[in-house]
């Protein structure tokens, strides 16, 4: 069962990095293997949506965390082992009954995957490791092992040359006759490089594993959660349930209002992985979907304002929420694209048909403070907002979240301190 989720939701995260930046997905990746970033990505790309799942692979983490195992393998093993594997991919295609590999590849394919057996035999022996609870794919790797076909693997001395007639009879064995055996271990190997990886990141970061509830309670309860990415981020407490399972977030421009969004959603986002996140405890009931619209950009393929892509996008939830689903949702300035009264009148209609389903959350930013006072008398919804303290004419900001609706608007201030309207009126700006 996987976390339903969106390309936008996907994109507002920067689950990946693009040219210029790096992603969530880089900052948890210090895998060994290619197989094991594949296995990485496939991971942040289908979240979990399965209580025993989620908590089942956060333990195993945890425990490699807590042991700050290495990578037992080289990483030029894997690189010879998959070039001789995938050679005889091509070789099948192209119909030839010559080898692409030369002798000297093939030995390196045939000796390196010999290693890997033995080394991946020693690893899951290892009495710490046969006692992480839940690892499943320890015993995987065990029944593969007990293979009769991997006996003579397992006999062969470690570095020992092996003889021509050896070394082609285990070409026959692991590119023909068991080669299937053959990528299951890798794939093992791989899930280890990437548990492995994950669990540095914990270590080194700090990162709390998040305990996962049963689906439906509409539990979201975390402490000093930031976001990862930041440099010195300011973190904060923050908590929903079925009492209050709607947040009304308020704050002026720059006051960090996407910021924390981004915050709580990366922490939900891959919390539902599976994954250690940035924050000093979490607990949280296990979702069927997060949809999130923090940076929602016109729709110009189909000649779409910024509003009707906001409409479409409300009307999306809207269909997810009525197949009963139980989803986190996030909208960031919900109908910035339309006048302000619109904006008003929608806002405060959507939030409160948001409102009635209580087996979702819902954390609704907006600069339409006034629709506090309407919102105010419906008992799940929470108000927080995130406040500014003027310095003279130069605003701060605490990015620490209060409680209540703020009327913080300093807009016009800003503007006058860059100087731009000196600079329209006389060219240039006055210090």
């Amino acid at each position: 069962m996987y976390l339903l989720t969106d390309e936008q939701t996907i994109e507002d995260l920067r689950i990946f990095g693009k040219r210029d930046s790096q992603g969530l997905f880089d900052l948890y990746n210090h895998s060994h293997t290619r197989g094991a970033e594949a296995v990485l990505k496939e991971m942040f790309t289908k979240p979990l949506s399965d209580q025993q799942e989620i908590n089942r692979r956060s333990n195993i983490i945890q425990h490699f965390a807590g042991m700050d195992m290495r990578f037992p393998f080289e990483a030029a093993l894997f690189d010879m082992a998959e070039k001789y594997l995938i050679s005889a991919d091509e070789q099948k295609k192209q119909g030839s009954q010559h080898a692409i590999l030369s002798e000297r590849e093939i030995s390196n394919g045939v000796t390196s995957l010999i290693s890997l057996v033995q080394q991946v035999k020693t690893f899951v022996e290892t009495k710490a490791v046969a006692m992480i609870d839940g690892y499943s794919e320890r015993g995987t790797i065990v029944s593969l092992l007990l293979d009769p076909a991997f006996e003579p693997v397992l006999r062969e001395q470690q570095n020992a040359k092996l003889s021509y007639a050896a070394i082609t009879a285990y070409d026959l064995l692991f590119r023909n006759r068991e080669r299937g055996k053959i990528e299951q271990l890798l794939k093992q190997i791989y899930l280890l490089d990437v548990y492995l990886s994950v669990a540095k990141v914990a270590r080194e970061r700090n990162f709390v594993f998040p305990k996962a509830l049963e689906k439906g309670k509409c539990t979201l309860r975390l402490k000093a959660v930031y976001h990862p990415e930041l440099a010195k981020p300011v973190s904060n407490d923050f908590s929903m349930d079925t009492t209050r399972n709607v947040l009304f977030l308020t704050g002026a421009n720059m006051a960090g209002k996407s910021t924390f969004l981004r915050a709580v959603s990366t922490a939900v986002y891959v919390a539902h992985i599976g994954f250690p996140v940035a924050a000093a405890e979490m607990e949280f009931s296990v979702l069927d979907g997060i949809y999130t619209t923090i940076n929602l950009p016109d729709n110009l393929g189909i000649g779409a304002s910024h509003f009707y892509a906001e409409v479409l996008r409300v009307k999306k939830v809207a269909a997810e929420l009525q197949a009963s689903k139980s989803l986190f949702i996030i909208f960031d300035e919900m109908f910035r694209g339309t006048n302000v009264k619109d904006a008003h009148e929608a806002t405060v209609e959507i939030t409160t048909a948001f409102a009635a389903k209580r087996n979702s959350m819902f954390i609704i930013s907006s600069h339409i403070v006034e629709a506090g006072d309407q919102l105010n008398k419906i008992p799940s919804i929470g108000f927080q907002y995130l406040p500014t303290r003027m310095n003279g004419n130069i605003p701060e900001y605490t990015y620490t979240l209060e409680h209540g609706v703020t009327a913080d608007r300093h807009g016009m201030i800003i503007i006058r301190n860059e100087g731009i309207l000196d600079t329209l009126k006389n060219g240039k700006k006055i210090v």
